[in-house]
């Protein structure tokens, strides 16, 4: 299978204020390169501080790398071209509630992305919003509801649906699933598990959950002050960790690979 998002040698630096002629920096990524296949799912594991976060910034859009480049599909993607990267890469956030304006309907809160970067018209875009909410696992006529009437997991199934509707090629987890209880956490693999297949999506999992990381993850980042200090396949690291950040991260959650 060919590779979806290949990204090369991005780096992140800034500035720290206060010093003379502002000549120091502060590396918050070092170079770093990985690719990533469509209907696969590249988890990203560190402790705060590590880089990931930077990373996603970059990867959306919302943050211009220093250095470094990221091609979808063999095409460079532009830092200005922000509409370009906003169809394709997607992200869901670890509290959801908090990315839905409580004052807009689910109908006006899925609306926006499509009338921002489509040409439907309005029935065509209502029969979309509808069609997307069913495929996450919720009713049409949810549309016509307000988030305040929604569970945390079916917040989360909504985030979802606003993801996918635009039908991406990537879409970013950001602790996603943290929020979750058990029960709910395994429907919500499931169900991303199936779009993934149905869509041809490639998944970005950040995540400091080990045990999510080894059900959900093909492939695995490790982490550390802004550089990448091991990777390979989830169930060659975990079984195997070569590096102490790696050591350290299983032994401070008890992991064991069963």
């Amino acid at each position: 299978m060919s590779v979806l998002l290949d990204v090369k040698d991005i780096a992140k630096s800034f500035k720290l204020k206060g010093h003379w002629y502002h000549k120091r920096k502060f590396n918050a990524l070092s170079p770093l390169s990985f690719a990533i296949e469509a209907k696969k799912t590249l988890a990203i594991v560190g402790e705060t501080g590590s880089g990931k976060s930077t990373l996603a910034k970059i990867l959306v859009g919302a943050e211009t790398p220093t250095a470094g480049k990221i091609y979808l599909n063999g095409q460079l993607l532009q830092n200005q071209h922000f509409k370009q990267r906003c169809q394709h890469i997607r992200m869901i956030f670890q509290d959801s509630g908090t990315t839905l304006n409580p004052s807009l309907t689910i109908q006006q809160l899925l609306d926006e992305p499509l009338i921002l970067n489509t040409v439907l018209n309005e029935k065509q875009r209502k029969q979309l919003i509808r069609t997307t909410l069913q495929k996450v696992g919720l009713l049409g006529d949810h549309m016509n509801f307000y988030p305040h009437m929604f569970s945390g997991g079916q917040k989360q199934r909504i985030s979802l649906a606003r993801a996918i509707i635009l039908e991406p090629q990537v879409i970013i987890l950001d602790e996603a699933l943290a929020a979750l209880d058990p029960s709910l956490r395994s429907q919500m693999i499931n169900l991303l598990l199936d779009l993934q297949q149905q869509m041809g999506l490639a998944y970005i999992l950040i995540s400091h959950n080990l045990g999510i990381v080894r059900h959900f993850s093909d492939n695995v980042m490790i982490m550390s002050q802004g550089e990448v200090v091991e990777s390979g396949k989830t169930i060659e690291v975990m079984r195997n960790p070569q590096h102490k950040v790696t050591q350290k991260l299983m032994m401070s959650q008890n992991f064991q690979l069963k």
